[in-house]
């Protein structure tokens, strides 16, 4: 990540939620000027992409969230740009814009994927409406929906600690509401066809490469990821210069806190000096 970062880093979008948000708004106003438009010729049908419609690939990210009441849409589509706003300032915009975009594509995938599923195993539906129309029906289920679910899934694994008020009155931790989230797919994932399992597979598999590549750092909070994320910076720019102290988990040194102990821990395998917040606090390091 940090090799590519080095590389592609200032091509990374700054505020890629409010980005997000707006493509909402032009879809909820192309959907209001012409009810069933962009549902039709915007989603992703990846039958229509391979005849030629290659706009799908883009325009599926148009299309809103299904929501009849406009309060509590606005409300929705606030607390995701809250959310995601959150993220990309604590991980940095580029690895944010990895995460998001990494989900667009794993959904892009997932609905070629049920394609090719679904020409090898034919349903009587399928026979019955024809690929377009099949694919069509069915390609609604690959929306960013999902994808703003693995947005607050990582929100909640990343501040699993942090409260928020549900329906405004209740104050509830967002761990729990990320465990409930998560048995909620995993149900609708065992009871739903063919067609939901690929959409919501694909659609949560950057939080599931996110998860298993950052279980290190969940124990971590925003200030020390921060701190070693400005750390790195500092590094790379070569104004840090060389010390004689780091901590191995937040990675302070004497430079930044001069007042800071610094010790080798004796039961970790290798050469790993924590800071005195640290000290007894990490866990410990086992060859394997």
């Amino acid at each position: 990540m940090s090799s590519f970062e080095k590389r592609f880093g200032k091509y990374a979008i700054r505020n890629l939620s409010f980005v997000l948000v707006a493509c909402y708004a032009i879809g909820y106003v192309l959907n209001i000027m012409s009810p069933g438009f962009i549902y039709y010729y915007f989603a992703l049908n990846p039958y229509a992409i391979l005849h030629g419609q290659i706009w799908r690939l883009v325009t599926w990210i148009l299309i809103p969230p299904a929501e009849s009441n406009i309060f509590f849409t606005l409300i929705m589509l606030y607390f995701y740009c809250s959310i995601g706003t959150t993220l990309e300032r604590t991980w940095g915009t580029y690895r944010y814009n990895v995460y998001l975009f990494s989900g667009m594509l794993f959904t892009i995938l997932g609905s070629f994927l049920l394609m090719g599923y679904t020409y090898l195993f034919p349903s009587d539906e399928f026979v019955r409406l024809g690929a377009y129309n099949y694919f069509l029906l069915y390609s609604l289920y690959f929306s960013t929906y999902y994808i703003n679910m693995s947005i607050f899934l990582a929100f909640a694994a990343t501040f699993p600690d942090i409260s928020v008020l549900l329906m405004f009155i209740i104050p509830i931790k967002v761990k729990w509401l990320g465990v409930i989230y998560g048995i909620m797919l995993i149900f609708s994932f065992l009871q739903g066809d063919v067609n939901i399992k690929f959409a919501i597979a694909a659609s949560l598999l950057n939080f599931v490469v996110f998860f298993l590549t950052s279980r290190n750092m969940m124990h971590l909070n925003p200030k020390q990821i921060h701190r070693r994320q400005e750390f790195k910076r500092d590094v790379r720019r070569g104004s840090s210069g060389i010390t004689k102290h780091k901590c191995a988990i937040c990675g302070r040194t004497e430079v930044d806190s001069p007042d800071m102990q610094f010790r080798f821990c004796s039961k970790c395998d290798g050469n790993y000096e924590y800071c005195e917040e640290h000290l007894y606090t990490h866990t410990h390091v086992k060859k394997p």
